[in-house]
């Protein structure tokens, strides 16, 4: 418990600050400035929701449905303790119809104020609440898992023959075939995993394809996208008005919610009907349009993954890797393998010794060399004294 700040270890806690509502998070985050208060529907806060509230600097977090179930071992609350930032879970689902945009309020532990008058009582979240949650979630793997693994296979039958058979084709104007091809998703980790493949991405310059926010990465990170692939619904106008190739991910009925949005900006884009994530999309264009090689940054594989999306299994996931096959390098976690380590001084030495042994050589058999090393030498006597 040491390694939370004390403001979230000790038991009163005081915040002010101008609230901010949002039935989704990441538009909230998008919305959300220095020092209010985030008011959330978020079951089960994820981890890059946490990231998103601490990197927009919320001095609050109020969840009207529960930070934690239980049901898995989701990481976003304790991120926001570690940053020190109070979470407060309300039980009242017109909150957010009680409290107007930039109203200001007051959270005293659990309680809400509102122009100093008491507007609700929550439960302050804790460590010992979280350790509880956590070890209830631990008891439930074995259960949540079999459902998992149960959903996945009734999907993964259902959705076969989209992913095993003929796939839409797309006639783009970028051109993959022969060439590599990264696919960026604003998952976990995304901008460390990025930043460690930077040397790979100037040296190879991949065709780049942003999934919804990941085109926001790609530009955060000084590199404009090829193409754009997603829902439309967590990517910025600007990184839609870069140029990129844009191709919107329909219902397989070919009903496109995120066109309207293209569309009302003035932009073309690709409709691309199929069941699955947007990612999976991704990965499934590069693999159909001819690439060498296929590198993913951020994208989500995992049980606890795809709980945290709202997902109960992974079948097009699944699906679509089984095809893309050994085209695939996974570059989630990379950043992992060059984490900071301590200096070996003895290795150092041997370097710094085997690199003077060419200039030693040079030295003595060449007599230009032996004469500027002898006047270097007298020079520094000089300097000395």
């Amino acid at each position: 418990m040491s390694y939370l700040p004390r403001e979230i270890r000790k038991t009163g806690v005081r915040v002010s600050g101008k609230a901010r509502c949002d039935k989704k998070t990441k538009r909230l985050i998008s919305r959300l400035l220095p020092g209010e208060i985030a008011i959330i529907d978020h079951p089960d806060i994820d981890e890059m929701a946490a990231v998103g509230l601490i990197e927009a600097k919320a001095s609050a977090v109020i969840n009207i449905s529960p930070s934690m179930t239980g049901r898995y071992q989701n990481q976003g609350p304790i991120r926001l303790l570690q940053a020190g930032i109070p979470v407060i879970d309300v039980q009242d689902g017109e909150l957010m119809v009680k409290i107007r945009e930039e109203q200001s309020l007051t959270i005293i532990d659990g309680c809400i104020y509102m122009e100093g008058m008491l507007l609700t009582v929550g439960e302050l979240l804790t460590y010992e609440k979280i350790m509880q949650c956590m070890a209830d979630a631990k008891k439930n793997a074995p259960d949540e898992l079999q459902r998992f693994f149960e959903n996945t296979l009734f999907y993964a039958n259902k959705e076969k023959n989209f992913f095993l058979g003929d796939v839409p084709r797309l006639s783009l104007r970028t051109k993959i075939q022969g060439r590599h091809v990264l696919v960026v998703v604003r998952g976990l980790n995304y901008r460390e995993d990025l930043r460690a493949i930077m040397t790979y991405i100037h040296e190879v310059q991949p065709v780049l394809i942003g999934v919804d926010g990941g085109a926001d990465a790609l530009m955060q990170a000084g590199l404009r996208p090829h193409l754009i692939i997603g829902d439309m619904d967590s990517v910025s106008d600007s990184a839609l008005r870069s140029g990129a190739e844009i191709v919107v991910h329909a219902y397989p009925d070919g009903h496109a919610p995120g066109l309207e949005r293209i569309q009302r900006l003035g932009l073309k884009a690709h409709r691309y009907p199929a069941p699955g994530t947007s990612e999976d999309i991704a990965l499934l264009l590069a693999y159909e349009n001819g690439a060498d090689l296929i590198v993913a940054v951020g994208t989500h594989t995992h049980m606890v993954d795809f709980l945290e999306k709202g997902r109960k299994g992974m079948a097009s996931t699944l699906l679509t890797r089984l095809r893309v096959g050994a085209k695939l390098v996974d570059a989630k976690g990379v950043s992992q393998l060059y984490q900071k380590r301590r200096i070996s001084w003895t290795a150092l030495v041997i370097v710094c010794t085997a690199s003077m042994i060419p200039v030693a050589m040079i030295a003595a058999v060449n007599p230009i060399v032996r004469n500027l090393l002898r006047m270097f030498y007298w020079h520094v006597r000089l300097w000395f004294g």
